[in-house]
Formats: structure tokens, C-alpha cells, sequence
């Protein structure tokens, strides 16, 4: 049997991936319909050829057009149980999912309609499939009424506390708006028990992510694929154990990485370095979790160790509360050595 049926079957865990990106182009057509909002494309072929990524200009106006199809509790409800359906298809037990309130909110959705959307799907996606989720809230950087945004995210993640929400983010683009005037921010979070998950040096360099960790003190960054670019930064991610949640697909589709084989992920991990493997927008990308970890491995011819290590990695690197974490890890160890003694029973 091969590495590839093993890592479709084994269990996972995703710390990076957005709700809006999430999103099927059958069930964003269905969306428009219900509604009615206009799509570039009427049908559903040309509704797929519109949803791939084509540029970061083209990535932005994918997500706008998505979040005007969200109006009702059950459009939140729908979109995070399809999440959770395409979870168990891959046997993800566990992901923290980034979702960005502002924008829903400038668009006029109350926080009372999607808070009670993402909590009735992730309360189905439990009861029926046995997949978690928690949230990751995240500031939207490059907007006029900044500071009116980070309020009000900040705000709406600390009334999801109860409703997993575990951490607060800061996304948007990175170019040009560095993380440092957003420390009182994160100040607050810590102080409120949230985590900090910031997106840091995927389109900016390593600067981003030293302010990420010096300003916003962050738990973990959010891609964070051009610390390699900083050899005292590599040092200090691996001293401080500071996991960085990467993204392949994503950073070979928006020219961070001129292919998989230069990707520094390798270096990145022989330094010493926490990493997790993610999907950031599968359907954008054309990708999923179970294809990101293909693809490394393939790429850069990691055996089934090191990809189990990389399994585990998603869930260690997780927010979950220790006692949580120790259980489900306890539950993928013993599937992954059942798994492996089923794939690869001469090892």
C-alpha cells in the first residue's frame, strides 16, 4: 500500500483555513440563488472556472462576492457543517477555522446572525460526525475605520469565548500595514483569554513576523514561509517553539514560492522549526488536506514517520484545552498504529 492511501486515511488536525473560503462553488451558487445576488457566472461551470485563484486582486473579489451571499442564520449554519461534511470525508477530527466578523458586518449582517449560525452548524458537525471546531476571529488589517474594526472584532470574539472561539487573528494584506499598531488589541485578547493567531510574513518579509511575535505576542503565525529568509529568526521560531501554520498550495499559487521543490517547509523543519500543514482556501486552490500532505511528501520524499509527525504536529500546535488534547492524541496514536500496521505491515 502506498503513503498516499495512508495519509488519506490517517486522522488530522487543521489550524488554517477560512470559513468563506471554505466554500463550494455548488453551494455559493445555491446561496446567490436563495439570496439573490448576481454571480459572474450563471451556471455552475463557469462559476468554477471564476472560484480559481487567478490573482490576489481576482482572491479578493472571490471573497466579497461570498460574504453578500451570507444573509440568514442558516446561510452561517450551512456553511460551517459543509466545512465539518468535508472534514470527516478526510478524517480531519479537529481544525480552527478563521473567520473575519468586519466584514460580515459592513456588509449588515448582525453578529447575532452569524454567531448563531456557525454555533447551530458546529453543534451539528459534533453530533453527527464526531468533528470539532473552534474559531480564530480575525481583525481585517487594510480598511479605513481600523480601529473601529479591531474593536469590533475583539468584542465578538470575546462574546464567542463560549462558543469556540480560542484566539484572535489579524489578516487583510500584509504588505504596507504591519502588525505593530495592533498590539492593544492583542493586549486585550491575552487579557481576555484568547490566544494570538496572526497571518505574518506570507506576502511581507520577516519583519512582519518579528512584529507578530514582539508586538502581538503571537502564540503561533499564520503561514510565516519567509522566516526563512532571516537566520536569527529561524533560530528564535525554533528556540521558542513558536509553530508556524504553512500553507503550500497557497503560497506556490500566490508566488510566494516559485514551486514545491524550492519550498523552504524542509529547511524550515530540519531547523528545528514547529510547522503544521494547512489548506488556507481549498476550494480557491483547488486542494484539500489530505492533497497538501500528498503533495509534500511527494515533493520532498518524507516517509511515513516524518508524516506522522506532521499529523500530530496539527493537532499539538492546536488551542485545545491540554486535558482535550491529550485525549484526542491518545485516539490518533492508536489509530495511526493501527493504520500503519495495516499499510505497511513488513515495517
Amino acid at each position: 500500500m502506498s503513503l498516499a492511501e495512508y495519509l488519506a486515511a490517517a486522522p488530522k488536525a487543521e489550524l488554517h483555513v477560512h470559513l468563506e473560503g471554505s466554500i463550494q462553488p455548488e453551494t455559493l451558487l445555491s446561496l446567490a440563488r436563495r439570496n439573490k445576488v448576481a454571480l459572474p457566472a450563471p451556471t455552475l461551470d463557469g462559476l468554477k472556472q471564476w472560484f480559481r485563484y487567478q490573482d490576489f486582486d481576482h482572491f479578493i473579489r472571490v471573497y466579497v462576492t461570498i460574504t453578500r451571499c451570507l444573509r440568514e442564520v442558516e446561510d452561517y449554519e450551512l456553511i460551517t457543517y459543509e466545512l465539518a461534511t468535508e472534514m470527516w470525508k478526510q478524517n480531519i477530527r479537529y481544525a480552527e477555522v478563521t473567520f473575519s466578523p468586519s466584514t460580515h458586518a459592513a456588509l449588515g449582517v448582525a453578529e447575532d446572525v452569524y454567531l448563531e449560525g456557525m454555533r447551530r452548524g458546529r453543534r451539528r458537525a459534533r453530533r453527527d460526525y464526531d468533528v470539532e471546531i473552534q474559531w480564530v476571529f480575525d481583525i481585517v488589517r487594510n480598511v479605513e475605520n481600523v480601529a473601529e474594526t479591531a474593536d469590533y472584532t475583539l468584542a465578538v470574539a470575546r462574546e464567542g469565548l463560549a462558543d469556540g472561539v480560542v484566539a484572535l487573528g489579524l489578516g487583510g494584506l500584509e504588505r504596507g500595514y504591519p502588525p505593530e499598531p495592533f498590539a492593544p488589541w492583542f493586549e486585550r485578547a491575552h487579557e481576555a483569554g484568547l490566544r494570538a493567531a496572526p497571518h505574518a510574513g506570507e506576502l511581507a518579509g520577516p519583519a512582519s513576523i518579528w512584529g507578530a511575535i514582539r508586538a502581538l505576542g503571537a502564540d503561533r503565525i499564520g503561514h510565516g514561509v519567509r522566516a526563512a529568509e532571516d537566520p536569527a529568526l529561524v533560530e528564535y521560531l525554533a528556540g521558542e517553539e513558536v509553530p508556524l501554520e504553512i500553507c503550500p498550495t497557497s503560497n506556490l499559487r500566490l508566488g510566494v514560492v516559485p514551486s514545491l521543490a524550492e519550498h523552504p517547509v524542509a529547511r524550515l523543519l530540519s531547523a528545528g522549526v514547529p510547522v503544521t500543514i494547512n489548506t488556507d482556501d481549498p476550494p480557491l486552490f483547488n486542494t484539500t488536506l489530505t492533497r497538501e500532505l500528498i503533495a509534500v511528501a511527494e515533493a520532498f520524499q518524507w516517509d511515513v514517520q516524518a508524516m506522522d509527525g506532521l499529523l500530530l504536529a496539527g493537532l499539538r500546535r492546536s488551542f485545545l484545552a491540554p486535558e482535550r488534547k491529550a485525549a484526542l492524541e491518545k485516539v490518533f496514536l492508536e489509530e495511526m498504529a493501527e493504520l500503519r500496521g495495516r499499510y505497511f505491515p513488513a515495517a
